[in-house]
């Protein structure tokens, strides 16, 4: 009984909740803070209020680890929440600059470079507006390739970040099988279908097999040096000598070596040494808002996303957040990720 007011208390709250959704959505109430006709639900929360301002300085935040994988809340992917984010911010009038807040290790490469491009098309828009990048901790690797973009970068000295490279990270379990009697049986459609199997014998994997896995890799290397050199040479053009440019020689740092905050300001890879206060005063001096409002975006989480965990009956694990979350890394999955991530 006890359980089943209880459902139906969330149930009344739920409606509730959703009516107002309704209504700000329409434009009839104060509420209207928030769209979504389609994709992720943008909500924003004001972090700091300047008197009598009406601009404001969105705050979009990238954290953990970059994939193009679902939330198991809402439904939607990383790439797909930043973009709702970015949308938002484009079609906010009183948003005069974006802050990218990234505290990232790196991750997929897909899933980096669908984020570096919808941050370089929004600046290149007509109406496009001002993106600084303030890194936290972290920001390595695939934190780097989403920053590379951005008008300004500004890191702590003690920040992690460069880890310029990429990295196939995988098992070979054949010699435990051979030690408990099991033989694998495969049946192919061609010889390099099984290339990355760990149940090969090592000794078996040709030479002509590695060679393409080091082209593969060597690629995805060139477009991480690429996206790099674009995204910096573009914002030395905007910022002029206010900000860095690359040196000469930084593709001799772009051999995977993680960066501190302050190395990273010598070769140029980011334009100031600071912390958040600094980028949010930078944004607000590029964007010529010298008074602006802070937000934050983030994804809204409503009563009604509750209820389809009422639908899984198949369920056998309780996860509970405890505000850390581990690298889900695929055997024979490229990634833009800092090595020390992988300890």
């Amino acid at each position: 009984m006890i359980f089943a007011i209880l459902l139906l208390v969330l149930l009344a709250m739920s409606v509730c909740w959703n009516l107002a959704s309704l209504v700000g959505s329409l434009g009839l109430g104060e509420g209207a803070r928030y769209t979504h006709a389609y994709g992720p639900r943008i909500e924003e929360v004001v972090m700091a209020r300047e008197a009598h301002a009406t601009d404001k300085i969105a705050v979009v935040p990238i954290n953990g680890l970059i994939t193009s994988h679902l939330f198991e809340q809402g439904g939607f992917s990383m790439v797909e929440v930043l973009k709702a984010g970015l949308k938002r911010a484009l079609e906010d009038e009183d948003v005069k600059a974006v802050i990218l807040k990234v505290d990232s290790p790196g991750g997929e490469p897909l899933a980096a470079d669908e984020i570096y491009r919808a941050i370089a098309a929004f600046q290149k828009k007509k109406n496009g507006k001002p993106v600084v990048a303030s890194m936290g901790d972290l920001a390595a690797s695939g934190g780097y390739y989403v920053s590379s973009p951005c008008r300004w970068i500004v890191a702590n000295e003690m920040t992690l970040t460069g880890s310029i490279g990429v990295i196939l990270h995988t098992w070979n379990y054949r010699g435990l099988m051979d030690k408990v009697g099991l033989r694998p049986m495969v049946y192919k459609s061609g010889k390099y279908k099984d290339m990355f199997s760990g149940e090969r014998d090592p000794d078996q994997v040709t030479s002509e097999e590695r060679q393409m896995l080091q082209a593969l890799i060597d690629e995805t290397f060139g477009r991480f040096k690429s996206v790099v050199a674009e995204g910096r040479n573009w914002a030395h053009q905007k910022n002029q000598d206010a900000g860095r440019a690359l040196s000469g020689d930084w593709t001799s740092y772009a051999d995977g070596r993680v960066l501190s905050g302050t190395e990273a300001y010598r070769y140029g890879f980011v334009d100031q040494l600071g912390n958040f206060d600094d980028a949010v005063e930078r944004a607000k001096r590029i964007a010529g808002s010298p008074a602006a409002n802070l937000v934050r975006y983030q994804q809204r989480f409503e009563w009604s996303d509750l209820f389809r965990l009422f639908g899984k009956t198949d369920a056998k694990v309780l996860k509970v957040d405890l505000g850390l979350e581990m690298p889900k890394l695929r055997a024979g999955q490229l990634y833009f990720l800092a090595p020390t991530f992988l300890q």
